[in-house]
């Protein structure tokens, strides 16, 4: 079986659900300044917002709504996610493609590009590498190929959840891999996944096509735009969607991911778990598109925008980005970043200590390259919430009974006291002195600031079983 099955049987009532004239007309709407003020109020009352909706706030660009919208996204940040940050670390396990992605440096016509594919020592090595940072959460990124079938990924998957160094663990793996048939999807979650991640890359139909070469299997939007419908039809309920920002007019991407978030809340009656939105980097061998590169201040609108209009879904910002950009835009809703990120197949263990990108090595180029024990740190002095939380998922609360706890606020009173209790283990086994320092701090500020009673001194005693007895993982 391989990656691309040659017949390609979609999900049930499958269909193209993105018309561009539609959402092109969208962005043609005049502003209503009153309009913009009734939907960011709706958005602050948790309630997703429609397609329409979240074209008039795209359209609305007076300073004084752009700066409404971003004070929005932040209050919504606050009540929805709280000040948590969950942290984890991409992995590549190979980089053949058959693909001819022409924004990617592992496209199949690049002969600059090393070509490799981690064996299973080899991964096994990355993730004892990963773990002896800290890391407790991976996302494997695999190439499309034939040669990463739903067996191999399997394999990776459970590859990964074997290997233990030291008080290190891996606790959630996700994967970022070729769409599947339904049989593949159902290999795939035996293994124990997390969310299935597949970009649509494009929304834009035009321009999907002219990235994506025809005779490729990337070429087929339709195939490509139902994956995560057969994902769920396969019982794969937790899944991501992102759109690369940088090959189209980033206000028709921001629709076409709301597009798709309704579509699978209607459809599964729930929506996707995460939303990324990576710009556009260098890479080896890419000519970047200069006309629609997203500046950082758009970058900023379209993340608050998103937060307004997924009240609910996280969002994942990457080390793409600048570390000083990363940390100005947490605030707008952001739930999720990754943190000590090396993309060079078997980067974590050959290039040493040192974060020197190997530009044939890799996808593209990274914006961050602090490592894991820099950025908590930062996040800290900035009175975040370094988790490490895998909780949820193991307990299944996933797909919508995850929607039936996240709406009513339940999830803040669980995922706050999980977020703590993995920092402290990171603290105990990983940090260096100035990062347990800051951390110890933090912890004495969130626990002063929990209200008294049987809850509050559980978890201060979970705290101090993990630092005076060496037990781990004591999730709610």
């Amino acid at each position: 079986m391989t990656g691309v099955p040659a017949a390609k049987q979609l999900s049930e009532n499958a269909r193209d659900f993105i018309c561009d004239a539609e959402l092109h007309a969208l962005l043609d709407r005049p502003v209503d300044p009153v309009q913009v003020r009734e939907i960011i109020a709706k958005s602050l009352a948790k309630e997703p917002l429609e397609v329409a909706e979240t074209a008039v706030l795209l359209n609305a660009t007076d300073p004084e709504l752009v700066e409404a919208q971003f004070e929005a996204a932040r209050q919504l940040k606050r009540d929805v996610y709280g000040n948590r940050i969950v942290l984890f670390a991409p992995l590549y396990v190979g980089n053949y493609c058959t693909n001819d992605c022409d924004y990617c440096g592992f496209r199949r016509s690049n002969p600059a590009a090393i070509r490799r594919t981690l064996q299973r020592d080899e991964l096994a090595a990355q993730v004892a590498a990963l773990e002896r940072q800290g890391q407790k959460r991976l996302i494997l990124v695999f190439g499309e190929h034939p040669q990463y079938s739903p067996e191999f990924v399997a394999q990776a998957i459970r590859t990964v959840y074997e290997v233990r160094e030291g008080a290190g663990e891996i606790r959630r793996v996700n994967i970022n891999a070729a769409p599947q048939d339904h049989a593949g999807f159902r290999t795939i979650r035996a293994a124990g996944i997390g969310t299935y991640q597949i970009f649509q890359e494009t929304y834009h139909h035009a321009t999907y096509a002219a990235v994506h070469p025809a005779g490729t299997a990337k070429s087929d939007y339709l195939w490509r735009l139902d994956a995560l419908d057969r994902a769920w039809e396969s019982g794969c309920d937790d899944v991501g969607i992102g759109a690369l920002f940088g090959l189209y007019d980033w206000r028709f991407e921001v629709l076409g991911l709301v597009t798709h978030a309704r579509h699978l809340m209607e459809k599964f009656h729930c929506g996707p778990h995460t939303i990324s939105f990576p710009r556009l980097r260098p890479a080896s061998g890419v000519r970047l598109r200069e006309k629609w590169l997203v500046s950082n201040e758009d970058f900023k609108r379209l993340v608050s925008i998103l937060r307004l209009s997924v009240p609910y879904t996280g969002m994942i910002l990457t080390a793409r980005e600048p570390a000083a950009l990363r940390n100005d835009i947490l605030a707008f809703g952001v739930s999720q970043i990754d943190a000590g990120s090396r993309i060079e197949l078997g980067g974590y263990t050959e290039a040493g200590d040192a974060q020197q990108q190997v530009w044939e090595r890799e996808q593209f180029e990274l914006g961050d390259v602090r490592s894991l024990d820099e950025v908590i740190r930062q996040l800290l002095v900035e009175g975040y919430l370094p988790s490490f939380c895998t909780a949820c998922y193991r307990l299944g609360r996933t797909g919508e009974q995850f929607m039936e706890f996240a709406i009513p606020g339940f999830i803040q009173q669980l995922c706050t006291p999980n977020a703590l209790t993995t920092l402290k283990e990171y603290l105990v086994d990983f940090a260096s002195p100035a990062t347990r320092l800051a951390g110890e701090q933090l912890l004495a500020q969130q626990l002063a600031a929990l209200p008294d009673g049987e809850s509050k001194r559980e978890l201060i005693a979970r705290l101090q079983r993990i630092e005076s007895t060496g037990e781990r993982d004591l999730y709610y």
